[in-house]
């Protein structure tokens, strides 16, 4: 079958790309001082997910890049940062990441207990607004925490069309559950089952774009180069 050959070429440049780099770092651990290229694309894996192959290794839960509109200055550390949070004190913007909002959705929909009327409404919140918001604000600092990631180096102008874009939308279709047949699919205590958008839901990514699109499996060619120029 060319989807599952396309999966496990792609999980093979992974393994690559992770020995290159000595391994996955830990979202929770990760800080500025860190060495991180100025331009890439990275990969979460979630805790309890993994693939429906007889290994089954971790299987990918989010694809990401970041500076595609044209002269964007957004380096990958900031992007990732807005990710994670803040750390002192704990808490972070949901408004900037919407990794974060869709967990954040999800976390409330799956405890009932929980109640933030507030969470994603509106792209800025007054102060008073956003200090209610903390405590789930923290309580997605916890989550995303415990996932790790691999970043590949990727150093192109900004834009749709840059080498990063081409692997994010590629890896975000190849990956996604959503079309019929859906390989790797998410485990049924995943928390994504619980998020109010469909596309999160049905790819199993937490990924809201590029979820219901054809992938092109030349994209795996450039990965692979890609990776191999890795130090």
């Amino acid at each position: 079958m060319p989807l599952r050959s396309d999966l496990d070429a792609f999980y093979a440049v992974l393994d690559d790309l992770e020995a290159r780099v000595g391994g996955r770092r830990r979202l929770g651990d990760c800080h500025g001082r860190m060495r991180w290229p100025r331009h890439g694309v990275y990969f979460f894996f979630e805790p309890g997910e993994h693939r429906t192959t007889p290994s089954a290794p971790q299987r990918v839960v989010r694809v990401g890049t970041h500076a595609m509109a044209a002269k964007s200055r957004t380096t990958l550390w900031n992007r990732l940062s807005q990710h994670r949070g803040t750390k002192n004190p704990s808490g972070g913007n949901h408004r900037g990441s919407i990794f974060r909002l869709l967990v954040g959705e999800a976390l409330l929909n799956a405890d009932p207990s929980l109640n933030v009327e507030s969470w994603g409404q509106g792209s800025t919140a007054p102060r008073d607004v956003r200090e209610q918001e903390r405590p789930h604000e923290v309580r997605v600092n916890r989550y995303l925490g415990e996932m790790t990631l691999l970043v590949l180096d990727v150093l192109d102008a900004p834009g749709p069309d840059s080498a990063r874009g081409i692997i994010e939308r590629n890896s975000i279709a190849l990956l996604s559950s959503y079309r019929s047949p859906a390989l790797d699919l998410p485990g049924p205590r995943w928390l994504g089952n619980h998020s109010g958008r469909e596309k999160v839901r049905k790819s199993g990514l937490w990924n809201n774009t590029h979820v219901n699109e054809t992938y092109d499996p030349e994209f795996l060619n450039l990965f692979d180069n890609l990776t191999q120029r890795m130090p």
